[in-house]
């Protein structure tokens, strides 16, 4: 399978880190998409953009070493993602590059996913840009005359982490191998290291255990999932 993760910021990823480092340890091809630089981080006030930038593409590019997932960085400009037709052709480009089988990002509607505007903006444009990969016309107008649309079915995951969820939509869990959640818990360890953090990997790795409980696995975590365009592909993420 082709995993797609859409997040605006560095560490924002880090809610689903262990499904994406189960994935990867399955052998799937996992990718995380950032939407910025996340250059806007108070831990940088006074720093050049261009330094900021650098060392939060380091720190992401060493959270993929950890979880085994590529990365990709896009500029739509931290603080000033805007769901717009232009970000969300942008998305539709890296789909149509990648093939995505499942896009996971934020919950626009749960505590920490609305709480920052790029966080509602990105989950808009991740799921928008499901429809605009599928056009010819979106493509060759974005010069991209050589990829081929997505056509295959398409799941959408929004994780559902630390909220009692109210959602239309079904809420599932994906059940997680203990290594993946290690990988994880370093990779929380590696941003809270920079930025002091005040919890540690070892609390999220806490709370994957409690979601675990309710389905009744080791650990687990949550996702509301959406089917655009197509009805449900067979495997489960």
């Amino acid at each position: 399978m082709n995993i797609v993760a859409v997040f605006p910021h560095m560490d924002d990823e880090i809610g689903c880190a262990a499904t994406l480092a189960h994935h990867a340890l399955q052998g799937d091809q996992v990718t995380v998409v950032w939407t910025t630089a996340g250059e806007m981080a108070s831990h940088f006030r006074g720093m050049a953009r261009e330094e900021t930038c650098r060392i939060r593409q380091k720190q992401a590019r060493e959270v993929c070493s950890i979880l085994g997932l590529q990365g990709r960085f896009l500029d739509f400009g931290d603080t000033r993602v805007s769901a717009s037709r232009e970000e969300t052709v942008q998305l539709a480009v890296q789909y149509a590059e990648l093939q995505p089988d499942a896009i996971l990002t934020w919950d626009e509607t749960s505590v920490f996913g609305a709480a920052h505007p790029d966080h509602r903006a990105t989950a808009r444009s991740a799921y928008d840009a499901i429809t605009f990969s599928r056009l010819h016309a979106v493509l060759d107008e974005a010069g991209r005359e050589d990829l081929q649309p997505v056509r295959k079915p398409v799941r959408f995951y929004q994780y559902a982490m630390y909220d009692d969820i109210k959602s239309p939509w079904p809420l599932v869990h994906v059940s997680l191998a203990e290594e993946a959640v290690l990988k994880a818990e370093k990779a929380y360890d590696l941003y809270a290291a920079c930025y002091g953090w005040p919890y540690r990997g070892t609390d999220l790795t806490a709370e994957r255990k409690r979601m675990g409980m309710e389905v009744g696995v080791p650990y687990a975590e949550r996702f509301i999932l959406r089917r655009p365009h197509a009805p449900a592909v067979e495997r489960l993420v």
